[in-house]
C-alpha cells in the first residue's frame, strides 16, 4: 500500500460545460477512477485546481456588485471555490464508494496555505485573474484600490496578482490525523487559500497559489510515497507537437532538469507540474512522482503509459 497525493486540475473539471451539472458530471467520472485506485489498496489524498472556476466566480461577483452587495475579495473567492469543488468531489466519491459497498470515509477541508509576505511575486504580480477591461476601464479600477492591471495577449487588460511559492499547509495536523484514520481527504483546493503570518495571526492576501506546488508541499507534509499530477495527456513529451515528438516514460530528476533547461515545457501549463514533481522527488530515493491522465490512473501501479520521475 502506498500513500498518494493526487492533484486534479481545474481545467480538467471544467472541460466544455461550465454549468454546475456539467462539472459534477466530469467529477463523477473522475471519482470512478479514484475509487478504482483506492480499491487496489492505495491510500489517497486529493487536491484540485480552481483556475477557471475562481475566474468565473470573480466575473459573477463583479457583475452583481453594488454598494449593498460588495464583491468578495480574492482569498474569500478561493475559499468559496474550494468549498464548491470539494463538495462535488466529496459527494461523488461517497456515492461511488456506496455503489461498490466500500466503507471509505471522505471529507473535504477548506485549507489555508501559508506563503511568505516577502515573496518577490508580491512586488511583481503576474497572475491574471477576473474580467477583461479596456485601458481606460483598467485605469479607473486601479484607482479604486491600487490593484495592478496588465495587457493580456491583446485581449484587453486584466488584474494581475501575486503567485507566491507555498510554504506550509496550515491545517497539516488535521490532514495528518485524517490520513492516520484512513479517511480520504480533499484538501488544498485551488492551491489553498493564501495567507501570511502577521504576529500570531494568519491573514488572507490577494494572491493565487499554484495547485501543483501546493500539492508538492502537501505530499511532503504527509510523507506521501507518490505525488500524482493528473493532466490531459497520458505522458509528458519533449518536442511536443513536432515530428520528433517523444513520450517520456521513466526519467530521473537530472533528466527532467535537463529538459526544463532545454525549454521543452510551457510555463503556463506543463512546466509547474514538472517542477513540482522534481521538487518532491529530489533527494529521496524512495519517492516517485507520476504525471498522467485521470483515465490512466489505473495503470500507475504497473507504470504503463505514464511518466514516472524518480531520483
Amino acid at each position: 500500500m502506498s500513500l498518494n497525493v493526487i492533484a486534479l486540475g481545474g481545467n480538467a473539471i471544467l472541460e466544455t460545460d461550465p454549468t454546475d451539472e456539467g462539472q459534477k458530471a466530469v467529477i463523477k467520472n473522475a471519482a470512478k477512477s479514484i475509487a478504482d485506485f483506492v480499491e487496489n489498496g492505495e491510500e489517497v489524498i486529493v487536491c484540485h485546481g480552481n483556475g477557471p472556476q475562481v475566474g468565473n466566480l470573480l466575473l459573477q461577483q463583479k457583475a452583481g456588485e453594488d454598494e449593498k452587495n460588495p464583491a468578495m475579495k480574492l482569498d474569500s473567492c478561493v475559499a468559496m471555490t474550494q468549498g464548491s469543488i470539494g463538495y462535488w468531489l466529496q459527494n461523488a466519491l461517497i456515492n461511488e464508494f456506496a455503489e461498490r459497498g466500500v466503507a471509505k470515509p471522505v471529507v473535504s477541508i477548506v485549507t489555508q496555505v501559508r506563503v511568505d509576505a516577502d515573496d518577490p511575486s508580491f512586488k511583481e504580480p503576474s497572475k491574471p485573474i477576473g474580467p477583461f477591461y479596456s485601458k481606460e476601464e483598467a485605469e479607473t479600477e486601479a484607482e479604486k484600490d491600487g490593484s495592478v492591471y496588465k495587457e493580456d495577449a491583446g485581449r484587453g487588460y486584466r488584474k494581475v496578482v501575486a503567485s507566491p511559492i507555498p510554504q506550509e499547509i496550515v491545517e497539516k495536523e488535521a490532514v495528518q490525523a485524517l490520513v492516520q484514520a484512513g479517511v480520504l481527504a480533499v484538501c488544498g483546493g485551488g492551491g489553498g487559500v493564501p495567507v501570511i503570518r502577521e504576529g500570531n495571526q494568519l491573514v488572507g492576501v490577494e494572491a493565487v497559489n499554484d495547485k501543483d506546488f501546493s500539492a508538492r508541499v502537501l505530499a511532503e507534509t504527509i510523507e506521501a510515497d507518490r505525488l500524482i499530477i493528473l493532466t490531459g495527456v497520458d505522458n509528458i513529451y519533449i518536442n511536443y507537437n513536432q515530428p520528433n515528438q517523444k513520450a517520456l516514460e521513466e526519467i530521473t530528476v537530472a533528466e527532467a532538469e535537463g529538459y526544463i533547461k532545454e525549454g521543452h515545457f510551457a510555463a503556463g501549463s506543463m512546466l509547474p507540474k514538472i517542477e513540482a514533481a522534481v521538487g518532491f522527488v529530489q533527494g529521496y530515493a524512495e519517492r516517485k512522482a507520476v504525471i498522467t491522465s485521470i483515465e490512466n490512473l489505473k495503470n500507475i501501479s504497473d507504470g504503463e503509459g505514464t511518466t514516472v520521475i524518480g531520483k
